[in-house]
C-alpha cells in the first residue's frame, strides 16, 4: 500500500463490520418483550445458528477485547454454566417448534475452561431442545495452554468438528509484554490431541501490531504455525482501547507499530500464508484452497458475522449466555454483560436481553452492501438497490466518501458497480463506511483502518 495512502487513512477508528448497523447504535428499547415475540415469529423449518458465550478465564491476556472474567475456582463457572442451560430452555420456549440448527459457535473467554462432563451435558442439551441438522457444524474456540487430554476427547464425542486456537504470537518477548505465554510445544500437543479426537478442522488466530512485534517475529511465528498444519487461519490487527478494556493500559503504547509498521506486519504474514499455499479471504482470513471458506469464496457464497468470516447462511443466530449477541429477521439483541446482571434476569425466569436493534429496509440494503464488499470486494450497488427496492442514487449520488476513496486510486466506480483495486484491500473497512449511515456517531470504540 502506498505510504501516503497509510498516512491519510491508517489511523481512522472502522467498523470490522461483522454486523450492520454495528453494536454501538443497540438501544434498551429493544428488551425481552421484543425478543420473545421475534422467537415466536421465527420459522422453525428455515436453518439457524447458535452462538454460546463462556466468559472466564484462568489468566487476562493484556490484548484481550473480550468480555470475560478471571477465575481460579471452578464454582463460578458452574453457577454460570446453571444459568446458562436455565437460558437455552427460556429461549427454546419462546419458539413455535424447536428450531432447526446447522451452526454451533462456542466462543469465549474460554470456552474449554468448562469440566469434559459439563460441555458433554450442555451439548444433550442443546439437542434436546433444537433439532440439529445431521451436518451441523460444531466449532469451540479454544486456549491450547489449558487443552487437558480428556476435554479434547470430550470435544470429538460432542462432534465438534472445527477448533480455534488462539496463538497470537510465538516471539517470547512478544508473549512477556501481553501476559501470554505459550510454547509452540504447547500449541502442537493442542492440534495432535484435537486431530486424535476427531476434530477435522483447526484455525490458528494470529495477532499483529502487538507491543514489541516485528515483521521478522511475524513472519517467524507464521512460519511455525504453517509447520502445524491448519485449515485456516485468521490473522486480526491488534485493536488497542484501554478506555473500553482497563487492563490494555498495561500494554506499551510505545512498543506498538504506527500505521504503516501495522500494514508491513500484516502484509509480511499474509505473503508468508499466502507462498505456503493458502488463499486469502476477504480481509483477514486464509485457507488451504479445498477448505469450505475458500470455496464459498470462489462461488460468491461467503458471508459475515461476529464470528468473522463463515459459511453460514443462517438468517437467524441464537445468542446464549452473558454479553451475546443474536440476529433474528426483524433485528438484532444482546444479553446483559455483567454476570449478575445476566444471572439474575434469568433466575427470574425471564430472558436476558439488556439491548437490541430493529431493523429498517434501508438498514436491510446497506448491510447486503457491507457484506458483498467486506466478502467480495466488489459490489453491484444499482442492483442491490433495485433488489431491496431503493433507488441506487439515494446510496450513489452526493456520496462524498465514495468520491474521496475513488480519487486516492483505492477503488473503481463504474455506474455504481465498484471494486477495490489490489492495493487497497486493507482499506475495505473504509469503503464499507461510505455505506454506513451511521459512521459519524462512531467514536474510539473502533480499531484502526490499517
Amino acid at each position: 500500500m502506498q505510504p501516503a495512502l497509510v498516512a491519510k487513512y491508517g489511523e481512522a477508528r472502522l467498523p470490522r463490520y461483522t454486523s450492520y448497523p454495528t453494536a454501538p447504535r443497540f438501544s434498551p428499547s429493544i428488551d425481552a418483550s421484543t425478543y420473545g415475540d421475534w422467537l415466536a415469529a421465527a420459522p422453525p423449518e428455515k436453518p439457524a445458528s447458535l452462538y454460546l458465550h463462556i466468559p472466564f478465564c484462568r489468566s487476562m491476556c493484556w490484548y484481550c477485547g473480550c468480555h470475560t472474567t478471571i477465575t481460579q475456582r471452578d464454582e463460578p463457572i458452574l453457577d454460570y454454566l446453571d444459568m446458562l442451560r436455565e437460558e437455552v430452555r427460556l429461549v427454546s420456549a419462546k419458539t413455535r417448534a424447536p428450531l432447526s440448527i446447522d451452526h454451533v459457535h462456542f466462543g469465549g473467554g474460554t470456552p474449554t475452561i468448562m469440566r469434559p462432563e459439563e460441555f458433554l451435558s450442555l451439548m444433550w442439551l442443546l439437542r434436546e431442545h433444537f433439532d440439529f441438522a445431521s451436518t451441523a457444524e460444531i466449532a469451540v474456540e479454544i486456549d491450547p495452554r489449558t487443552l487437558k487430554p480428556e476435554m479434547a476427547t470430550a470435544l470429538g464425542e460432542a462432534g465438534v468438528r472445527r477448533a480455534s486456537l488462539g496463538v497470537q504470537s510465538f516471539d517470547p518477548e512478544v508473549q512477556k509484554a501481553i501476559n501470554r505465554i505459550q510454547s509452540e510445544e504447547q500449541t502442537m500437543e493442542a492440534v495432535n490431541r484435537l486431530r486424535k479426537a476427531g476434530v477435522e478442522s483447526i484455525n490458528f488466530d494470529l495477532i499483529y501490531d502487538l507491543p514489541r512485534q516485528t515483521v521478522e517475529s511475524c513472519i517467524a511465528t507464521a512460519k511455525a504455525a504453517i509447520r502445524m498444519g491448519p485449515e485456516r487461519f485468521a490473522v486480526f490487527g491488534y485493536a488497542h482501547i484501554p478506555s473500553f478494556k482497563k487492563h490494555q493500559k498495561l500494554i506499551d503504547e510505545e512498543a506498538l507499530a504506527d500505521a504503516e509498521g501495522r500494514v508491513a506486519q500484516a502484509e509480511a504474514i499474509a505473503a508468508t500464508l499466502v507462498a505456503a499455499g493458502y488463499r486469502r479471504i476477504g480481509l483477514d482470513h486464509f485457507a488451504r484452497p479445498d477448505d469450505g471458506l475458500a470455496i464459498a469464496q470462489a462461488s460468491g457464497q461467503l458471508h459475515r458475522n461476529f464470528q468473522g468470516y463463515t459459511t453460514d447462511a443462517c438468517e437467524a443466530l441464537i445468542g446464549l449466555g452473558a454479553s451475546a449477541i443474536g440476529r433474528l429477521k426483524d433485528g438484532y439483541v444482546q444479553n446483559d454483560v455483567p454476570l449478575g446482571a445476566y444471572a439474575q434476569r434469568i433466575a427470574l425466569g425471564r430472558l436476558a436481553t439488556a439491548k437490541g436493534y430493529r431493523l429498517t429496509a434501508e438498514d436491510r440494503l446497506r448491510a447486503s452492501i457491507i457484506e458483498r464488499l467486506m466478502c467480495d470486494f466488489s459490489v453491484d450497488v444499482p442492483a442491490l438497490a433495485t433488489a431491496h427496492g431503493f433507488d441506487p442514487q439515494m446510496l450513489l449520488r452526493g456520496n462524498g466518501k465514495l468520491a474521496t476513496l475513488e480519487s486516492d486510486g483505492i477503488l473503481d466506480n463504474a455506474d455504481g458497480v465498484i471494486r477495490l483495486r489490489e492495493g487497497g484491500r486493507f482499506l475495505i473497512r473504509a469503503a464499507a463506511a461510505a455505506f454506513d449511515a451511521y459512521i459519524e456517531q462512531s467514536g474510539r470504540t473502533h480499531s484502526k483502518a490499517a
